[in-house]
């Protein structure tokens, strides 16, 4: 009787259907079966495999190729998970480029390679300059810590800049760096990327204005968002104790051999002031392809030619 009860209970979902369960495809096509290794079995080489057969046989392109890069990501191909991308991307869709690119900067983050990640930050920057980004709507929907929400262009404008920003860091090019903080902030400021600019001044020895813009991170002159998580509060601590064991060089100087100018500043000087100037009062204006140019970078500002000239 106990053998006939079990048989006439209905299965558990994960042993009567592992695709619905681990939201495999259907099927017994090349990307279901990647899939399968992927998530199931666990075997990360024989899912590559199959994503590489899904891919040639036109069996989900786009998709598999963003599945493949990942898993090669988390085996540590990064070399042949860009090259995959790039290489085969012609083969997807325009609607996934822009999640293509997103992959690719994590890619070439995870690998070092900061300059082909600002040559492609850039890309973005001027696909939102000609109004492309979004495919011309105003939002785009995403998620964040597994919520979703909207992200408007000007969002998207801040957070790429900030994204170029820390990649300039990345290279120790801390006037460059500066310079696109303070655009990322003028469009759509929040408190990371305020204690982000702070340490880049800091690494410029200039840690009088380093203070000021900690300070008004503490005053809460920032959206409600930044200020609920307590990593904010602990980074401002350590930031404002680096300033503290520090001392500055003799004279005011604003940065020793790291902030000197580096390879990236002729971009800096000519292309961010034609490509990114910060008309933040404009911002109101309507996002329609009819005007091809976001009111973000309609006139070049002043106070970036200063800072340039500085």
């Amino acid at each position: 009787m106990d053998q006939l009860l079990a048989m006439a209970r209905p299965a558990s979902p994960t042993a009567a259907a592992p695709h619905v369960a681990h939201k495999i495809p259907s099927g017994d096509g090349p990307y279901a079966r990647a899939k399968h290794f992927q998530l199931v079995e666990k075997d990360l080489d024989a899912s590559i495999a199959w994503f590489w057969k899904a891919i040639n046989t036109g069996d989900k392109v786009d998709s598999a190729l963003k599945d493949m890069a990942v898993v090669m990501k988390q085996r540590g191909y990064l070399a042949e998970a860009i090259d995959a991308v790039k290489s085969l991307r012609h083969l997807c869709p325009r609607q996934s480029q822009e999640s293509l690119d997103n992959i690719l900067l994590d890619l070439y983050k995870a690998s070092g390679r900061t300059k082909e990640e600002i040559e492609l930050l850039k890309h973005k920057l001027r696909k939102i300059y000609l109004g492309e980004a979004f495919h011309g709507k105003a939002t785009k929907r995403a998620r964040s810590h597994g919520r979703k929400i909207h992200v408007s262009v000007r969002q998207e404008t801040s957070r790429v800049l900030g994204n170029l920003a820390w990649a300039y860091m990345q290279q120790r090019n801390f006037m460059a760096a500066e310079v696109v903080y303070r655009k990322a902030q003028m469009i759509d400021p929040d408190a990371n990327k305020a204690c982000n600019l702070a340490l880049c001044l800091i690494e410029q020895s200039r840690l009088a204005d380093a203070e000021v813009v900690l300070g008004d991170v503490l005053a809460g002159r920032y959206q409600a968002r930044d200020q609920q998580d307590g990593k904010i509060v602990r980074k401002v601590e350590e930031l404002l104790a680096r300033i503290m064991a520090r001392t500055s060089p003799p004279g005011g100087g604003r940065a020793g051999d790291d902030g000197r100018r580096g390879d990236d500043d002729d971009w800096v000087e000519n292309e961010m002031l034609a490509l990114l100037d910060v008309a933040v009062k404009q911002w109101a204006a309507p996002y329609r392809k009819s005007n091809r140019r976001l009111p973000v970078f309609e006139e070049i500002s002043p106070i970036c030619r200063e800072q340039m000239a500085c």
